[in-house]
């Protein structure tokens, strides 16, 4: 249960990361717009939800297996599940608040290379 846990509050924080970050690039550039602040609120608490859903459904699985005494079915599921949208999740968010960071400061250019960088990884998954 922890690690559904743990996994669930690594969203939450990025989420919240990349919201503030966006925030702060908006502030910065005199770029408000609520409705893009609205969506952008609602794109995070879907991811949350969908990770929580993904979670919630590895969880169900695995007792589900163990009460057919079959294991491997629910840690198979499980990778799939919760595993693969979790590190889809992070990625995403993690180029997003590095995207965030290179609009904030033009002078780290590190931060573009990074995000070059994992997009190229990104792109290998899909």
């Amino acid at each position: 249960m922890l690690k559904y846990l743990i996994m669930i509050a690594i969203v939450v924080g990025l989420a919240v990361s990349d919201w503030l970050t966006g925030n702060i690039k908006a502030h910065i550039h005199n770029d408000y717009k609520s409705s893009v602040m609205r969506t952008g609120l609602w794109h995070k608490a879907s991811e949350i939800l969908i990770m929580t859903t993904a979670c919630g459904f590895e969880f169900g699985i695995e007792k589900l297996s163990q009460y057919y005494e079959n294991s491997e079915i629910g840690e198979i599921t499980g990778l799939i599940t919760a595993g693969f949208i979790f590190v889809y999740i992070v990625f995403m968010e993690i180029i997003s608040i590095f995207e965030n960071y290179a609009e904030i400061n033009p002078q780290a250019t590190w931060a573009s290379k990074f995000i070059k960088k994992l997009r190229n990884f990104n792109k290998l998954d899909d």
